[in-house]
């Protein structure tokens, strides 16, 4: 049994999607959970800006003694991760090489495409991760920089036609080569779900990392007896870099409950 809570961390809102499916793998845990919607998106930002954000949200996260953190962001799994798995002693999960074993499982022609933010498509994380599971796969990668900012003002309607014109747009690679399986390189993109699927149609299975990644950390933390085993739900706590407003709003609609009185502002430099 270990009562200590799991730490969640991401740009902005996005990982809100592995949260959510921790909660639905492991309700009895704890959960923390930071944002760094103040400085959102990492993804067009240098090699060592983003390091360097992701030590300073890693290192606030460790300030509660945690068991366990998920890094839910591609491109500082993408870009810190090794940094970041160095530097402390628990389990530190990914969002990379889960998805990729998923999607490598899924694919009946060999096509898989990934989407991400440009630091995770220019890193080739996935296309390495895959090559190793999969060699025979071939991989079909295009950057997505709109995706993060309209999901985070949420413009994620299957019916939005400024949001389905920036994804057709974007996604038209991946109909031309005609992948059968896609991963949502980034834990935002969940969030457009329904308009990505809308684009590329009912018979290509979308990958989500956040989903792969929080049940890859739900069976280590059951097979490790690091559960917190206890009667009832755990609680989940939020932080944020920017005003607690708009993602009390936004966290409220994804989560389907009411998190308003539970996010605080906090500064990490």
């Amino acid at each position: 049994m270990d009562l200590r809570a799991i730490g969640v961390f991401d740009s902005g809102l996005g990982g809100l999607t592995t949260v959510k499916k921790l909660i639905e793998f492991l309700p009895e845990e704890d959960i923390i959970y930071l944002g760094d919607t103040g400085r959102v998106p990492y993804g067009p930002r240098s090699r060592e800006t983003i390091v360097k954000y992701a030590g300073q949200d890693a290192a606030f996260l460790t300030g509660f003694d945690i068991k366990a953190m998920v890094i839910a962001c591609n491109t500082v799994c993408s870009t810190a991760f090794d940094a970041l798995d160095a530097a402390y002693e628990m389990p530190v999960f990914e969002v990379i090489t889960a998805p990729a074993k998923a999607a490598a499982l899924n694919t009946k022609n060999g096509k898989v495409g990934v989407i991400g933010t440009p630091a995770t498509i220019r890193s080739g994380a996935y296309e390495a991760a895959l090559k190793k599971i999969a060699p025979y796969v071939h991989v079909f990668s295009a950057p997505c920089p709109l995706f993060v900012p309209m999901a985070e003002n949420g413009r994620t309607s299957e019916d939005d036609i400024a949001a389905l014109t920036i994804a057709g747009d974007y996604l038209s690679p991946m109909l031309s080569a005609g992948v059968d399986t896609l991963i949502l390189g980034c834990t935002h993109y969940p969030l457009l779900r329904g308009v990505i699927s809308k684009i590329m149609g009912p018979d290509v299975v979308l990958i989500d990392s956040g989903a792969e990644t929080a049940k890859l950390a739900a069976a280590y933390l059951r097979e490790h007896n690091m559960l917190a085993q206890r009667r009832g739900a755990g609680a989940v706590s939020y932080f944020v870099t920017d005003t607690t407003e708009s993602f009390s709003d936004l966290a409220s609609r994804f989560m389907e409950s009411d998190v308003d009185g539970q996010v605080r502002q906090i500064t990490l430099e």
